[in-house]
């Protein structure tokens, strides 16, 4: 508010009192004086919304501008106790819950005294009967809030004096910076001045755990504080840290700036300053980071961040590290010197942009040896991952009938152990959607002549077989085989006497390929068959199958009755009988004369990209069947209406073949697998096999002679597996358990996509988001009472091998993982596993987290094995603050 003279506010303030006050010190007694007429006429001009002093006249003008009005709107106040006028000092006392609101300034307090001739306010605390002050002044203008011990404010220079002030800044997210000082000057409505302050994210702000003083400081809200000398102070101790000028943020948005670096030692390649770097928000939907990492034995590396975001359209991210990495020291045996690197994009298309097209990209290729010796690598579980896999894909469809679906993708496929790597570059592919050439399109088809239908399949494929140091030479491409193949499936289905589902079909493929090899003996002395000619240009073969189907689903109940625990099961079998028949296509083999003049067959297509066509004719007649296996049981709550259903078994399956055209071993091994979930789904249970009808000779081959009329069994299992896995904690036992919350739902997906498992059995990542066993409502509590949150995942695999009669255990394994909370501010982790059959432990992990209100205390251990290596932080929780750390780290290497 502006005012031109100061006095101009008593009347206006007499008119206030006149019509809001509704409680006085005293009433207003007229005086017994005579009222005699001025000759001088009043010129007074007050403008205000609720009194008009002057009426104006119509021939009157004005060569004067005319002034600003007083007061630009009401003020309006209130108070508990009492409200007091004083004439005498030209001043408004509010006691006990005063308030006084003007315009977008409120303040409220224990006591308010406003001067209407200066137009000044101070308020301040009150005291209680037992000396304790309360209520504090809130001073609050516009967005901005001020809580003070008192407060003198200046309503025409909007400038004001701030005694112990504690106020508020939003800066990252949900995130805020508690600024307070001894005495703030208040310039203007975005400049303030301190003395004698404290800056801290602590939520106590009146007794911080830790604070950084500052003496002096200019403070402008919502953007920045600069400051002189500032140190921090823990627990109100001085420590050493300390600037002689500082520099805080206080943007809500992105804003470029440092990225302060961290300072550690090596052992293996002495001192340290990493993660040091710059941010650069290149707009309002990217933004790149610059980050390096320096050490004194002439290792370093640098790595590139950059985030993109348009709502309703695309998001992704890429990253790019590269490091050069010395081992030892120059002028030592062992020195040498490696350059690894890492390259990760992910980029995805918003359903809304386009709904006929789509782009995508996941790519994370690597050196083999990155995730392993990498020194800013802290996700362990990347180390037990040995390979990597990247896709990058367009997919386009027009919806006209019949529709088509177009799809680009290239692949990339690396074992880190082998160090091959697999590429597809690109891979095409293109579907028609199903045609019924005898039915109506929107009608119902029924009948084996109007279900008949067809459809085309293309898949053609450039791929590419290399190793990781030719990746990016031009000699990757030496190899390349490049082949399509067309598809055309055909199929009918009709049922008969109502419970039998008939399928027949066939399938036509014509295969492409753009080379082809001659093949031939190596020389007169050798027998050996090789390639003699690569043969570059177009080549084709085709295929063809019949195909038919028959199957059924067959239900039995067995009723124990409803006054039993167990009131009936019921068994589900869904048998299905298959017939397959696919010619011989030795028209496409040629032959060839050995040293011993006798012919060899072979095709001219066994190498290349979709393989050589059959020469072996196949009339085969497979059989599967399925079980299911159901119980109905009486429910434990009396109020239930139904009994409650139960999975005695997911799925037992048992399948095999017999090839009429085979000369021997007609009959394929009996195939089995099933499943099922107990303790209330809490344990899953897996296993399958293989049952072989033949038996073998002395050298562990197949011989065309069944099993039992060799002196053995009906059939022998040459092969099993059984994997069970089960996770339990303090909740399983519990009516309902706890629901995983946002961010340990975030914090799975971002373990899952970092190569690791979401139950920690493969290790935890060092920065060690979710996965706690504690709600952080419980921080507060200094010790939990009769119920500790903890729980436990386990997985056991067990591998059984008789293909030879060897009859042996191949693996045996149990991994384990656990979370325990000792106290709300205690949470203990701890991976590891054990081979029965190698004896030995697998990668253990021992780590713990400790909650210092603003400071995060972490230290994670894998004692032995490949990746030994320890880490150590402590740092503030806040992210406003978060260079503000400690860290150390020994990681072994691994050359």
């Amino acid at each position: 508010m502006q005012a031109n003279k100061h006095r101009y506010l008593l009347p206006l303030l007499l008119v206030f009192v006149t019509l809001g006050i509704k409680a006085q010190e005293d009433p207003i007694v007229p005086l017994p004086i005579k009222a005699v007429k001025d000759s001088i006429t009043s010129t007074l001009l007050v403008e205000s919304p609720l009194v008009d002093t002057k009426s104006k006249d119509s021939t009157e003008v004005d060569s004067l501008p005319k002034k600003k009005p007083l007061l630009l709107d009401k003020i309006k106040y209130k108070a508990k106790d009492y409200v007091k006028l004083s004439k005498k000092d030209n001043k408004i006392y509010l006691y006990n819950e005063a308030e006084i609101y003007y315009q977008d300034t409120e303040l409220k307090a224990g006591i308010i005294v406003m001067d209407y001739v200066t137009n000044e306010v101070y308020a301040g605390r009150i005291k209680d009967s037992t000396g304790v002050y309360s209520q504090l002044p809130n001073f609050k203008q516009g967005s901005q809030v001020v809580i003070p011990d008192s407060i003198r404010f200046n309503f025409d220079t909007q400038k004001a004096l701030i005694w112990n002030s504690r106020t508020e800044q939003k800066a990252l997210g949900s995130e805020s910076m508690k600024v307070l000082a001894e005495m703030t000057k208040k310039e203007n409505d975005s400049v303030y001045f301190l003395k004698d302050g404290k800056l801290t994210t602590s939520k106590d702000t009146l007794d911080p755990d830790y604070y950084i003083r500052i003496r002096k400081a200019k403070f402008v809200p919502g953007k920045k504080i600069i400051a002189g000398y500032s140190n921090m102070y823990l627990v109100d101790v001085p420590t050493p840290i300390a600037l002689p000028f500082a520099y805080f943020p206080l943007t809500t948005g992105r804003t470029a700036g440092l990225i302060f670096p961290t300072f550690t030692q090596d052992p293996n390649r002495g001192f340290a300053v990493q993660n040091g770097g710059y941010y650069f928000p290149i707009n309002d939907y990217v933004d790149l980071s610059i980050m390096g990492d320096y050490f004194t034995n002439g290792s370093y590396g640098f790595r590139l961040r950059s985030i993109y975001k348009q709502r309703y359209r695309f998001q992704g991210n890429i990253n790019f590290s590269f490091e050069n990495q010395v081992f030892s020291q120059k002028g030592f045996d062992d020195f040498s010197r490696n350059t690894t690197y890492n390259l990760q994009v992910s980029h995805s298309q918003d359903a809304k942009a386009n709904p006929n097209s789509r782009f995508s990209a996941s790519v994370n290729i690597a050196s083999s040896e990155f995730f392993t010796n990498s020194f800013s690598q802290i996700n362990v579980q990347n180390t037990q991952n040995n390979n990597q896999s990247s896709s990058i894909s367009y997919s386009k469809t027009f919806p006209e009938y019949p529709s088509v679906n177009l799809s680009l993708t290239a692949t990339h496929n690396q074992n880190n152990q082998t160090r091959e790597v697999n590429l597809t570059l690109p891979t095409l592919q293109a579907s028609m959607e199903r045609i019924f050439p005898f039915a109506k399109r929107d009608g119902i088809k029924k009948g084996i002549i109007q279900n008949l239908n067809f459809q085309y399949n293309l898949r053609a494929e450039n791929r590419i077989r290399t190793s990781d140091s030719l990746l990016f030479t031009n000699r990757v491409f030496e190899d390349a085989r490049v082949g399509a193949r067309h598809s055309l499936p055909f199929n009918t289905n009709f049922k008969v006497a109502k419970y039998f589902s008939i399928s027949v079909g066939g399938n036509y493929e014509d295969v492409w390929s753009l080379n082809t090899f001659e093949r031939g003996v190596e020389s007169e002395e050798s027998n050996r068959e090789v390639i003699l000619d690569t043969l570059n240009g177009f080549a084709r073969y085709n295929e063809y199958g019949l195909n038919a189907s028959i199957g059924t689903t067959l239900y039995g109940t067995f009723n124990f009755g409803e006054d039993k625990k167990i009131q009936a099961i019921r068994h589900v079998i869904r048998p299905q009988l298959g017939w397959g028949y696919t010619p011989s296509f030795e028209q496409f083999y040629e032959t060839y004369l050995d040293n011993d003049n006798q012919e060899v067959l072979y095709s001219p297509f066994e190498g290349t990209l979709n393989g050589a066509p059959s020469l072996n004719s196949s009339n085969s007649l497979s059989f599967t069947v399925q079980n299911t296996l159901e119980a109905k049981v009486r429910d434990k709550d009396s109020t239930a209406l139904e009994p409650k259903k139960v999975t005695i078994l997911n799925n037992l399956s048992f399948s095999t073949a017999y090839n009429f055209e085979a000369d021997s071993l007609k009959l394929a091994p009996i195939g089995f697998t099933g499943g099922t979930t107990i303790l209330n789904n809490k344990m899953n249970i897996n296993f399958n096999g293989t049952l072989d009808p033949y038996a073998i000779d002395n050298n562990g081959t197949r011989i065309n002679t069944f099993n039992i009329n060799n002196g053995g069994s009906l059939l022998r299992l040459t092969r099993a597996s059984f994997n069970l896995s089960y996770g339990f904690g303090s909740d399983t036992f519990k009516r309902e358990g706890r629901q995983k919350d946002e961010a340990e739902e975030v914090s799975d997906q971002y373990r899952a996509a970092s190569g690791g498992s979401t139950d920690d059995l493969f290790g935890f990542g060092f920065d060690n988001r979710g996965g706690s066993t504690r709600n952080d409502d419980d921080v507060e509590n200094p010790l939990y009472t009769n119920n500790i949150p903890w729980d436990i995942n386990m997985r056991f695999a067990l591998g059984y091998t008789n293909t030879n009669r060897q009859n042996e255990i191949s693996n045996a394994s149990l991994m384990f993982s656990g979370n325990v909370a000792l106290t709300p501010k205690w949470d203990v982790r701890v991976s590891s596993g054990y081979d029965f059959v190698n004896q030995g432990f697998s990668q253990t992990q021992l780590g713990f987290k400790r909650t210092l209100k603003s400071f995060d205390l972490r230290f994670n251990w894998v004692p032995f094995g490949r990746n030994e290596r320890w880490d150590f932080f402590i740092g503030i929780t806040s992210s406003i603050l978060s260079d503000l750390k400690w860290e150390r780290n020994n990681q072994r290497l691994i050359r």
